[in-house]
């Protein structure tokens, strides 16, 4: 009976993903029956997305296809119309910046520049650590954080072995030497004729020494093992905190980011108003938190995990072999090509335009165009397009005569190294945008929220990042933000401050997900080499989705409040509370006038 119950609850576990997708809009569907509103109908297919996500019933990104079937089916919009939101300016923008990601991936300027930075630092656990999360941090501003960490793991697990390695035959000499010590002592006992039946307690003392130096070298030798496990342990986690750091520093860095200016540009734009979320704007505002965090990361990983001599102690031998095993990884990749060369170039060159394109205000390169048509998306997709032309060898080098040239990136490699999926995510997140915005959703709840404004702003603000930063260990760090945009959106306009005020802060909140193995890729791909823990994972990420949260509430209100004035509601969002106010103004005036008004309407009827 017992073998009976295990089959079929393994069958229901083979199935869940079936029922999961069938029972839930069925279950579901009492919210748009008994409730009467575009806003239940809106809510109605939110809820099925998030248990989607959440239970990952479907691929995340076939998840965010579903707004294109379910929001006609309800009535709510048209298919048309939702279809528009998936690729628009931002997505653009995104597609560039991954395109000249998988440039860099596919030519391996990432790991060459990881190497080199590695060889500059010392051969200590700390300035090795210190070593490989600075080329992750600057690397994941730029490209995929799991492309990012997936290369940086195998060269810390390459140290970490030599490093052991090297401490283990620094110890079989020192076991050797100890060995040659206890022989030559033994022998002198014989020679001198140490009887146990004339002096048995001084036979029995050599003896106990004897037993509490080999208890000894045993509990030296676990402690070393101990020490060596937590500097695994710290280099690991350095390297995936560091990705998530360094997502948030620029505008290309992690998919929230993207969620996040497309839900501003869509707020500013219906006010007819330019979004002030540009990448120069963007890095001025977040490059200093995530420099600020990846620091204390880096502070905080010492004092939890590299509180041990053994290895912190400088050995010339060991560092000799960790900087050869270094050099040599770098050493294979050979001198630079002319194709990685011209790699460089043009993400050097997409980076300054990025930059340049508008100076806060200032100038930029922009103001060339009439009435500024250009965004961050246009020299995104030029450069993207140029990988696809620029030669990657110069014509007297290429053997094959006769033949075009090849190209920096072929659209096979940029097929293979290119996460579409994640452009599929993003328009969803546009598509649910649209239908909270439609439907009166977002405003509806952010006016339910208005509960909380006896708060300090700042306080709400702390509050909301806290929410986010720990739902977003659960689910998609995407799908979340995409859920919130629209409600902090409405729920900074009803408080009378700037839609970035909420906006900004809680979408930048997703990307801190330190705890668990399953909150970000960076965490599930060093979690997957086996050096670290679950709970190991915890201890050190609690304290982190704290303090980042709290740096990050610091940069809003400081340097964020000076840069986007965030406490300030723009003019263009006043205007209908402008209009409620002169009508009122208009109604007591004509009220407490003493002039009799008569309307005369078209008919000559006098009221």
């Amino acid at each position: 009976m017992s073998s009976e119950k295990q089959t079929i609850c393994r069958i229901l576990l083979s199935i869940r993903n079936v029922f999961i997708v069938t029972l839930t809009p069925i279950v579901l569907l009492p919210l748009i029956l008994l409730i009467d509103g575009n806003e239940a109908k809106c809510a109605y297919v939110i809820i099925i997305m998030a248990v989607f996500w959440i239970t990952e019933a479907l691929p995340i990104s076939v998840t965010a296809l579903l707004p294109i079937i379910l929001f006609p089916m309800v009535g709510l919009l048209y298919a048309k119309d939702v279809s528009k939101t998936y690729i628009n300016d931002t997505a653009a923008l995104f597609i560039g910046g991954l395109i000249v990601a998988a440039a860099i991936e596919h030519w391996n300027i990432h790991k060459r520049l990881a190497l080199r930075v590695l060889m500059l630092v010392g051969s200590e656990p700390r300035w090795l650590m210190f070593g490989m999360m600075l080329p992750t941090w600057f690397l994941s501003m730029w490209i995929s954080n799991t492309a990012t960490t997936a290369m940086m793991i195998p060269i810390a697990n390459a140290v970490l072995v030599q490093m052991k390695e090297t401490r283990e035959a620094e110890k079989q000499d020192e076991a050797t030497a100890v060995d040659q010590d206890e022989v030559d002592f033994e022998l002198k006992v014989v020679q001198n004729g140490i009887k146990h039946s004339s002096n048995g307690n001084l036979a029995n003392d050599q003896e106990n020494q004897l037993r509490e130096n080999a208890k000894k070298r045993a509990d030296e030798e676990k402690t070393e093992n101990a020490e060596y496990s937590r500097v695994c342990k710290a280099l690991s986690l350095g390297i995936a905190y560091s990705a998530n750091c360094g997502g948030v520093a620029s505008l290309t860095g992690t998919g929230p980011n993207i969620v996040m200016k497309g839900a501003a540009d869509t707020a500013f734009e219906e006010k007819n108003v330019p979004s002030p979320v540009t990448f120069t704007t963007w890095m001025q505002y977040c490059l200093p938190i995530s420099a600020i965090l990846v620091i204390f990361v880096w502070a905080w990983l010492q004092v939890l995990f590299l509180h041990c001599k053994t290895f912190n102690r400088k050995s010339p031998e060991q560092s000799k072999k960790v900087k050869n095993v270094i050099r040599r990884e770098y050493e294979e990749l050979g001198p630079i090509t002319f194709g990685q060369g011209a790699v460089i170039v043009h993400f050097v060159l997409l980076a300054l335009l990025w930059v340049t394109r508008d100076l806060g205000g200032v100038g930029g390169w922009g103001d060339l165009f009439p009435k500024k048509t250009v965004t961050d998306s246009t020299p995104a997709i030029l450069v993207a397009i140029s990988l696809f032309l620029f030669p990657s060898v110069l014509p007297h080098n290429f053997k094959e005569k006769g033949k075009p040239l090849p190209p920096l990136l072929s659209w096979k490699a940029a097929e293979k190294k290119v996460p579409w999926g994640i452009v599929l995510l993003l328009g969803g997140g546009f598509a649910i945008a649209k239908g909270s915005q439609e439907s009166g959703l977002s405003k509806l709840i952010g006016e339910q929220l208005t509960v909380f404004k006896d708060f300090e702003p700042w306080v709400m603000n702390l509050v909301l990042c806290l929410m986010v930063a720990a739902a977003t260990e659960v689910t998609s760090n995407v799908a979340i933000c995409t859920l919130m945009m629209p409600i902090m959106k409405e729920l900074a306009v009803t408080l009378e401050v700037n839609p970035l005020y909420f906006m900004f802060p809680t979408a930048i909140a997703t990307s801190f997900a330190f705890m668990l193995p399953v909150a970000t890729p960076p965490n599930a791909v060093v979690f997957s080499y086996g050096f670290v823990k679950v709970l190991d994972m915890v201890i050190a990420g609690f304290p982190l989705n704290i303090i980042a949260v709290l740096v990050l509430v610091l940069g809003t209100e400081t340097w964020g409040e000076a840069i986007f004035g965030f406490h300030t509601l723009p003019d263009a969002f006043k205007t209908k509370n402008d209009t409620t106010t002169f009508v009122n103004f208009t109604t007591a005036f004509v009220n407490t006038s003493t002039l009799q008004t008569t309307i005369v309407p078209l008919n000559g009827t006098t009221f």
